[in-house]
């Protein structure tokens, strides 16, 4: 088995707001992978005292703790579970009806000598390798749907987040796992699986650089580091030559790559 992962901030001076774990059993049948996306809020009022790294951080640690331990239950319960036990952590602090307490977009990958479960909230990305090299991207389209002229507008955004015909991330509402996009995949149908923030992801999504499937072959070959490097090099030269496609210049990147 090959498990590989790299998670780099978009700044130096500013923590790094996603979290990556793996988690395999003794027993060498099977594992768990969580990757996490904290959305940066706007530099004003969010109704908590605590950072985004630090919901993360509670959240992913729930999520892999569970996900390796609770075997009776599926990925979009676990989530459900997680997102309330962190909400328990800081309710009695911190205004979690506020619309942009802190939260996160999910991947969630857990697997056994039989099957491969997935889960995806949000806008991160799941990569699933066949044996025959066929590349499936299971995605969360949902904020894609959202126009560009909306998300450019706070307020019009804030409307929409965690909303019936808006777009869902994991903040303290456990009800929300249910949006989640799910499934299962036979074991034998997958040969590997790679996960990524859209601070990695930016290579086929924002930059085109590939589809996904040349996204995939590029982690196989030069891993999680190499896709990351390979961003943080476009977007220096989109900066150089003028260019706007952003509304920041790095985002903090993380990339998984298992092979089973």
């Amino acid at each position: 088995m090959r498990t590989e992962l790299v998670t780099v901030p978009g700044h130096p001076e500013r923590p790094n707001e996603d979290w990556i774990s793996v988690a395999l059993p003794s027993s060498g049948q099977g594992g768990t992978a969580v990757v996490l996306d904290g959305v940066t809020p706007p530099p004003d009022d969010d109704g908590c005292v605590h950072t985004v790294d630090w919901f993360t951080a509670r959240l992913g640690g729930a999520l892999t703790e569970l996900s390796g331990s609770r075997r009776d239950l599926s990925l979009a319960e676990i989530l459900s579970l997680a997102i309330r036990r962190t909400a328990d952590a800081h309710r009695d602090t911190c205004d979690l009806s506020h619309v942009r307490t802190p939260q996160a977009t999910v991947v969630m990958a857990r697997w056994d000598r039989d099957s491969v479960e997935h889960l995806v909230l949000s806008d991160s990305a799941l990569l699933l390798a066949s044996p025959e090299g066929t590349v499936r991207a299971v995605l969360d389209g949902r904020l894609d749907l959202v126009p560009r002229e909306i998300l450019r507008s706070r307020v019009a955004t804030d409307a929409l987040r965690n909303t019936e015909g808006g777009f869902f991330t994991a903040a303290a509402d456990p009800s929300v796992a249910r949006r989640a996009v799910t499934g299962v995949t036979p074991r034998a149908d997958v040969r590997a699986f790679a996960a990524l923030t859209d601070g990695a992801s930016r290579w086929v999504e924002l930059f085109q650089a590939g589809d996904w499937a040349a996204c995939f072959r590029l982690l196989e070959k030069e891993g999680p580091r190499g896709l990351v490097e390979r961003v943080r090099a476009i977007e220096s030269a989109d900066r150089t030559a003028g260019g706007a496609r952003r509304w920041k210049l790095h985002d903090d990147a993380t990339a998984l790559y298992v092979e089973l």
